[in-house]
């Protein structure tokens, strides 16, 4: 940090961005375990006699629950960001989400508890997805607001990246215990290990967020405490725009990197190393995307990402689907260099879309609908076309669908980056 002025510190863009980046690794790194587990967590969470169909999407519908429950506490917590702090929303999301993934790696199992046990792990998913709807938008709008007007995209991309390290992380550990135990054991209690591990982000977290200043966009919609249910009925334009942006990426981030691995790595665990590789290019990519989005416009960049992902995701899924391991991460880079560079500039873009008053609230509620509609849903929706159509590729076009209706919104917007983010 450097001194601005007499009495001021100004916080560095480093450290802006880590406190953004580490609560999206752990709430990121959960998520990823939970998908890339699915299986084994079915199997201790369900009864035996279950038909295997019924177990696996009875799991989906578990991992759902975290996204239906997002809208939620993006609208507490969002209350919390417009009306505490930023700063506060950041340490209540990350204490939520560790403690939650902490317990979920200590239950018992329906063998031993019955009906209890996916009882505690839906509630356990619910405090999950609560947390992660505050802190996800919060993390975006504290990173964007402090930072330059002409470092936004970058800056904000932070929070993306902290998407994919989580991601990437949940990758490499279920690859290694799957790898290390075997598929027994970790089907019995090695998928325990990355949940009770990941106290360990929280720690981090804590550490990093306890002396952030909070953003002066912060401490003015404090100020002003705004009517939250009033303001949501005035912001129903960037609220439909936020759909429009976000749901065709989301879809499709869940289905090339937890959907496909899921269906592919029972055949070889190189499917699960193969797609940690494949996240590393994405980590890159959502960086880039965020540093260009800040020279040529979010708007146009995302109109243009969006049709280069429409035009691949057929060809893409079906080298994940039925490839060998290099033509999988062919599939995963076809779509995730796209769909890379679009997450790490939607963050600034959609913060820039909203007004001041009450930023986070209204942002969080948007993101999360979204997300519980288009991310969340995406593996119970791809499970059911594939039994109805008999078609492994049959989730492309449901995708596809999202950008036939993104592509119109975003068209009639106008470009976001030089908006003030005092207005």
């Amino acid at each position: 940090m450097e001194p601005d002025k007499p009495g001021v510190v100004v916080q560095s863009a480093v450290r802006t961005a880590a406190a953004g980046l580490i609560g999206n690794v752990l709430e990121w790194f959960d998520y990823a375990v939970y998908g890339y587990f699915s299986t084994e967590i079915g199997k201790q969470f369900f009864p035996a006699s279950m038909d295997p169909y019924d177990k696996q999407l009875l799991t989906y519908v578990i991992f759902w629950v975290g996204f239906a429950a997002r809208p939620v506490g993006g609208l507490m917590l969002g209350m919390v960001g417009d009306r505490i702090g930023r700063r506060a929303l950041l340490t209540w999301s990350i204490a939520l989400m560790g403690g939650a993934t902490l317990v979920i790696g200590l239950l018992p199992t329906y063998q031993t508890i019955g009906i209890a046990a996916p009882i505690l792990l839906i509630l356990m998913r619910i405090i999950q997805g609560f947390s992660l709807g505050g802190e996800f938008t919060g993390s975006m709008v504290y990173t964007t607001e402090l930072a330059s007007p002409f470092l936004r995209g970058i800056v904000a991309s932070s929070t993306a990246a902290g998407t994919t390290l989580g991601f990437i992380l949940g990758s490499a550990t279920a690859w290694l215990v799957n790898r290390s135990l075997g598929a027994e054991a970790s089907a019995d209690w090695g998928w325990r290990i990355p949940f009770i591990g990941s106290v360990v982000f929280c720690i981090i977290g804590y550490l990093l967020r306890r002396g952030i200043h909070e953003s002066d966009q912060g401490l003015k919609a404090v100020a002003e405490r705004a009517p939250i249910l009033k303001s949501l009925v005035s912001d129903w334009k960037p609220i439909v725009q936020t759909f429009g942006i976000v749901a065709m990426t989301n879809a499709a981030y869940y289905l090339a990197f937890t959907f496909a691995v899921e269906r592919r790595k029972a055949e070889d665990a190189t499917f699960q190393l193969v797609n940690t590789i494949s996240l590393v290019v994405v980590l890159f990519a959502k960086v880039f995307g965020g540093w260009l989005s800040d020279r040529v416009g979010r708007r146009r960049l995302m109109i243009g990402l969006t049709a280069t992902l429409m035009a691949v995701l057929y060809v893409g899924q079906r080298f994940m689907l039925y490839g060998s391991p290099g033509e999988f991460m062919l599939g995963q880079i076809m779509l995730g260099i796209p769909l890379a560079m679009a997450l790490g500039l939607q963050g600034a873009m959609v913060v820039e879309i909203f007004p001041l008053r009450t930023r986070v609230t209204s942002m969080s509620f948007a993101y999360s609908i979204t997300l519980a509609l288009a991310g969340g849903l995406a593996p119970i929706v791809a499970t059911w076309l594939i039994d109805r159509m008999g078609s492994p590729t049959a989730p492309a076009f449901y995708v596809m669908l999202y950008g036939v209706i993104g592509l119109p919104i975003m068209l009639m917007m106008k470009e976001t980056n030089t908006r003030s983010l005092d207005e």
